[in-house]
């Protein structure tokens, strides 16, 4: 046991004499993430609230097909960003692979359904009157949208959250498509494997320091918006 105590105490000093390599990964994940969860809310605000408001044919099967990708394998998402991106395929000429931007695309792919399916669950608890109201109040198409979600505010930073949560942790895709190139595509969760592997406990510990401490940010701020929703 003497080596993880040592592992600890040398993790600590990685983390507070500022190791280049270790807040590397670091930098690397918050770009990724930010990138990817930008991107995510871009999409899925306004897709989740056209698929809560509006009632329209095969809603119900888009619905299901949404909460289905809830439990997408990042594996798979890997796989097909992949195939899409590399030299031979039809994304090939945009050189996306081995790249951050690549890993916030298919980031972008995994989260997208947890905040279209969140979105779209806290646009149909609203009061039904809401509408009838802003209506009656002249509001417009654009009016109306904007005080729905306005509404569903806690609801929709709690999609958010929850999809930057997914998206930190995350590990098969960063591997697959960042290719775990040090100063370069490492994040967090792919370089703790790699370290592990090599038996370099030290910074797989400082890293995994980081990560356990950006988790609970993100689960402090999960339970406050809950309680104030």
């Amino acid at each position: 046991m003497d080596y993880l105590g040592s592992g600890f105490l040398r993790a600590l000093v990685l983390l507070f004499s500022g190791d280049p390599e270790t807040f590397s990964a670091v930098t690397t994940t918050l770009e990724v993430s930010s990138l990817s969860i930008l991107a995510s809310l871009a999409l899925g605000i306004p897709g989740g609230f056209i698929l809560g408001y509006f009632e329209f044919p095969g809603k119900k099967q888009l619905r299901a097909l949404v909460d289905t990708l809830l439990a997408l394998p990042t594996v798979v998402v890997g796989l097909v960003v992949y195939a899409f991106i590399s030299r031979r395929g039809p994304l090939g000429e945009m050189a996306l692979l081995f790249t951050v931007p690549g890993i916030a695309l298919a980031q972008t792919i995994l989260v997208l359904p947890i905040v279209v399916s969140l979105t779209a669950t806290a646009v149909e608890g609203l009061d039904r009157r809401l509408r009838l109201t802003l209506i009656t109040l002249g509001a417009n198409a654009r009016q109306i949208a904007l005080q729905t979600l306005l509404e569903a505010r806690f609801a929709v930073l709690t999609a958010a959250v929850t999809a930057y949560g997914r998206a930190i942790s995350e590990v098969g895709i960063s591997m697959m498509i960042g290719g775990n190139i040090k100063w370069h595509t490492r994040t967090i969760t792919t370089a703790v494997a790699l370290e592990t592997g090599k038996g370099e406990f030290a910074m797989g510990i400082a890293l995994g320091i980081v990560l356990l401490t950006l988790a609970l940010l993100v689960n402090a701020v999960l339970v406050t918006l809950r309680r104030k929703q």
